[in-house]
């Protein structure tokens, strides 16, 4: 990257445009996901190119479970797939692995590969690669405030609530990118974006690359992050 892109730390990517995409060519939806699939392999090796300390990605809502049960079936597959092949890789290339959400509902030969990555990656010191699956931001914030409760505490602040998000010790996103069109973030990381920037593009997941990924940079470092204080001018 040239030096006048600035590198955010934490970019996060909302993967919409799947079944868009496959419609478009007359395919079935699960084609899309399988492109889709091959997007998220292109923008890790992006960020990683980058010097990005963390991307996530979300991959599977607690919303998506209203799906046709063979296009549910065909993602999990997929993803147990992607975790035999492309996070194997991942931990071989030393980057910590996270997954956002409560995986323990999902199938369970895909719970099983899931832990079994997490197991080989928990020493790794490399880019995080984060995804959330069966995952909510309204539940991640439920969820946060039963654990303070179920400890004892009597008093919630801002630091402690942070601390029990899935994400807790790991910088905030300083990017969300949605792609597709839409401009919403539909459940996802609501604790944690207070003051990311929001980027929405009209490609649809499947069809990021590395351009899409350098247009993604520049918008980022074009927008002044105040986080609530006034500009000062000179």
């Amino acid at each position: 990257m040239q030096d006048e892109i600035k590198i955010p730390r934490h970019i996060a990517f909302i993967m919409d445009g799947n079944g868009r995409w496959a419609k478009k060519r007359m395919l079935p939806r699960k084609l899309g996901h399988r492109e889709g699939v091959k997007a998220l392999r292109r923008m890790v090796d992006e960020c990683e190119k980058a010097g990005i300390e963390m991307v996530s990605f979300y991959a599977f809502s607690t919303e998506n479970w209203t799906r046709p049960q063979e296009e549910i079936d065909a993602l999990f597959k997929m993803v147990g797939e992607f975790a035999e092949k492309n996070l194997s890789e991942y931990v071989r290339r030393g980057f910590r692995i996270m997954f956002m959400g409560d995986i323990t509902k999902l199938p369970a030969d895909t719970v099983a590969a899931l832990k079994k990555i997490l197991d080989q990656a928990k020493d790794n010191k490399g880019m995080i690669v984060n995804i959330a699956l069966n995952y909510g931001g309204r539940d991640e914030i439920l969820r946060a405030v039963n654990r303070i409760l179920d400890s004892g505490v009597r008093e919630i602040d801002m630091q402690t609530l942070s601390d029990c998000m899935y994400t807790g010790g790991l910088p905030d996103p300083d990017v969300i990118v949605r792609s597709s069109g839409e401009k919403r973030l539909s459940n996802f990381m609501l604790w944690q974006a207070a003051y990311a920037e929001l980027v929405f593009v009209d490609d649809l997941w499947p069809d990021f690359d590395s351009a899409i990924f350098e247009k993604i940079l520049r918008e980022y470092s074009q927008r002044d992050r105040r986080y609530g204080n006034v500009r000062r001018i000179n």
